[in-house]
């Protein structure tokens, strides 16, 4: 005897679910949340409902339009690494038919823990944080179970309490290289320029370049490093060029966070007529296009931007696939460039 066909009706009951529901999920009516409206679909494709009979779950997922919400605080211009990162990252988004909602995260809203009025939660299948720095608003993302992707983190970020994926550049070994090439060209009075406590990355960067003056029995010298809370205008080379005049003794090369805090210290230097780098040797980190045109040219660490925002739309479109699967930590390989302002040191 043949099984008889599936109605609304047998679908609505397995779900606990209204005939009229049903039937407007299966309809594509935008007034059924984009949650319950997957749940319906799934079920007529579980049920083999008409002509859902010949699809499985799996196409679903891949040939399904949503929505992604990108959620920074601070929007990447043209210079800044995440503009190319997003630019890879939004082309992979939207081949694979979702589309990406940018919401700019203002002060208030992170001091009293809200969502942005336009982010509704029913209708985000995923979200991506770039520049989202604050722990608890992390905590506050990560709590709301919606498969999320962090590029970049707070510094003092604990693993074990994030239910979401973290993708960083590679940090620590790549300044460590750099510092240790400074070591071996007979630098022994290095300085650190940044707030390491910024994000996870320059933290990263801090570790890489204690640790290259640990192996070499050399002792981090704070006398020789601008540190100070990133409330303080690092880029703005007069407000740097008051804090190395406050300097007892300057250090014969300067490990820097980023780009443009080299670059600031750069023309702070240059102010003071400090030859670099015969005086004092520069690097950076980010490969920005101001590196590459400022006299001398400055050493810093390229990051594959493009391909990081790839990757990192890779990971969020697995983890809608599979929510349940361990979340990851990566950090991809980025590439150290020598160039004029540490000198001969390759």
């Amino acid at each position: 005897m043949n099984k008889e066909k599936i109605t609304v009706q047998d679908i609505a009951d397995s779900l606990g679910l209204s005939r009229n529901t049903v039937s407007k999920a299966l309809n594509g009516s935008e007034s059924i949340p984009e949650v319950t409206r997957n749940k319906v679909i799934e079920k007529a494709i579980e049920l083999k409902y008409k002509h859902f009979a010949f699809m499985n779950i799996e196409d679903l997922i891949t040939k399904k339009s949503g929505n992604i919400a990108l959620l920074t605080c601070n929007m990447p211009n043209a210079s800044h690494f995440g503009s190319s990162l997003l630019s890879g990252l939004e082309k992979k988004i939207s081949n694979e038919g979702y589309n990406l909602s940018i919401h700019i995260l203002r002060e208030t809203e992170i001091e009293k823990q809200v969502l942005p009025n336009n982010f509704d939660v029913q209708n985000v299948d995923g979200i991506i944080c770039i520049e989202l720095f604050n722990k608890d608003y992390t905590q506050l993302i990560s709590n709301l179970e919606i498969p999320t992707i962090f590029i970049d983190s707070t510094s003092d970020i604990f693993y074990p309490e994030i239910n979401a994926d973290i993708i960083l550049m590679e940090n620590e070994h790549s300044t460590y290289l750099v510092t240790k090439k400074l070591i071996d060209k007979g630098h022994t009075k290095i300085g650190f320029v940044g707030d390491y406590n910024h994000c996870k990355s320059f933290n990263e960067r801090w570790v890489g370049f204690n640790k290259a003056l640990f192996n070499a029995k050399l002792s981090v010298d704070l006398s020789l490093c601008i540190v100070e809370d990133d409330r303080f205008p690092y880029t703005d080379y007069e407000w740097m060029k008051d804090q190395l005049d406050h300097m007892k003794k300057l250090p014969s090369a300067f490990v820097c966070a980023n780009d443009f805090i080299a670059i600031s210290v750069m023309k702070a230097l240059r102010d003071k007529n400090i030859k670099i780098p015969d005086e004092i040797a520069i690097c950076g980190f980010d490969d920005s296009y101001e590196s590459r045109v400022i006299d001398p040219q400055l050493t810093t660490v390229h990051i594959f931007n493009n391909e990081m925002g790839i990757m990192a739309a890779e990971m969020l479109l697995s983890r809608l696939k599979n929510p349940s699967k361990p979340f990851q930590i990566t950090h991809v390989k980025t590439e150290v460039l020598f160039r004029n302002s540490t000198g001969d040191i390759k």
